[in-house]
């Protein structure tokens, strides 16, 4: 490896008696030492040292590209740290990382957990929601929190859900002189003086976890009425086949739950809505679902004419909307392999995807759905709009 000026150093609670003798040698060699305040105190490296700025930032870092730099992270720099926001800005040969023990091992260690089983979660920045998919029957989940008042938050958002009887652990300052560890339950969380770096064990006790399945019940979602009902869009996701790392487009995207239930498999998802109390919806439950880092809403409508540009995506639905220009511009403008899925409830879109099918193929299909419903003293199917589908690999 060339010559690194930038050294990336697991620190722990342990400070400069838990660093090899490299890194410590290192720390002595560099002018400027980025970290949180705990950090560099830990670390004992005086004016040298530079918090990290609020909002996080790594342009200070760059700015000092070939001086002979350290970060100082919590255990493992690429495990929820501060060396995977870093290392895509460099060239390989530029920095070079020294993890230490990471504090997802130091609390299974401790509680005697068997890590490959447990899920692990960073929430210093990122909502709660995320957890909602793990909340399963025996699941153990560890999360790294915010600070101190985050424990009681957990606790009254696993409340909220109906994971009340979760049993938690709270542990603060793992692997150092003032390590503490204290037993509750979510609904009975009371504990006090709690001070960061903590984290927080889950063991889920009975079960409030969002079904895996695709096609969550309408009422999941905020809506105004103009959302894809929920045996349909199970049929949607499923003819979407959505991949993991995968980009949705979701045009015409009403609630946005094709969008948010894309995301939920593990994809990105881009929601254009032209109605503003829809677009509002939509940002109602990217935050519900907690998708905020993979799901965005873009405001205004998409035809043939203001198709939007790379990056391309690797499947389009197309809920609302469609006509013969948009269909067009989709089929001349994204690339060989796109899959493509159209809805329609109207006679016009129906006659529409009838003529498209025919000449790129695919598969179209009509879903007739009904309900039972009161009728009299006695109970009747309540039939449901036929949807019409388009489904084709452009």
């Amino acid at each position: 490896m060339a010559d690194p000026w930038l050294h990336i150093i697991g620190l722990n609670e342990d400070g400069l008696a838990g660093l090899s003798s490299t890194c410590r040698e290192l720390l002595a060699q560099a002018e400027v030492v980025f970290g949180a305040p705990r950090h560099l105190e830990l670390a004992e490296v005086g004016a040298r040292g530079q918090a990290w700025p609020v909002p996080f930032s790594v342009e200070p870092v760059l700015a000092l590209r070939g001086s002979p730099v350290v970060i100082l992270a919590s255990g493992d720099p690429f495990w929820f740290g501060a060396g995977g926001s870093i290392a895509p800005h460099l060239e390989r040969g530029e920095w070079q990382s020294y993890p230490a023990t990471s504090t997802f091992a130091l609390a299974a260690n401790l509680l005697g957990w068997r890590l490959e089983e447990v899920q692990c979660f960073g929430l210093h920045a990122a909502p709660f929601a995320q957890l909602a998919p793990h909340l399963t029957r025996g699941a153990r989940l560890i999360c790294l929190v915010r600070d101190g008042a985050a424990p009681a938050e957990l606790a009254a958002w696993l409340v909220a859900l109906g994971a009340g009887e979760a049993r938690l652990q709270v542990m603060e300052s793992l692997g150092g002189p003032r390590e503490r560890v204290r037993e509750t339950t979510a609904d009975g969380f009371d504990l006090t003086g709690v001070e960061a770096p903590v984290a927080v064990a889950i063991e889920v006790v009975g079960t409030s976890a969002r079904p895996a399945s695709p096609g969550l019940p309408d009422d999941s979602f905020v809506h105004d009425g103009q959302i894809t009902k929920q045996p349909v869009r199970a049929l949607t996701l499923a003819a979407l086949a959505p991949r993991r790392g995968e980009l949705l487009w979701d045009i015409g995207a009403g609630s946005g739950s094709v969008s948010v239930e894309w995301c939920l498999l593990g994809g990105r998802a881009v929601a254009y809505e032209a109605k503003p109390a829809r677009a509002v919806n939509i940002t109602s439950n990217i935050a519900r679902f907690g998708l905020g880092p993979r799901m965005a809403l873009v405001k205004g409508a998409v035809d043939g004419a203001t198709l939007p540009r790379a990056p391309y995506p690797d499947a389009v639905f197309v809920g609302g909307g469609a006509n013969d220009a948009l269909l067009r511009a989709l089929f001349d403008q994204l690339p060989g392999g796109t899959r493509l899925v159209v809805n329609g409830v109207t006679l016009e879109t129906e006659a529409l995807l009838a003529q498209w099918h025919g000449v790129k193929g695919g598969q179209l299909m009509r879903v007739e759905l009904a309900q039972a419903a009161p009728l009299g003293t006695m109970r009747g199917w309540m039939p449901l709009r036929p949807v019409v589908q388009w489904s084709v690999v452009l």
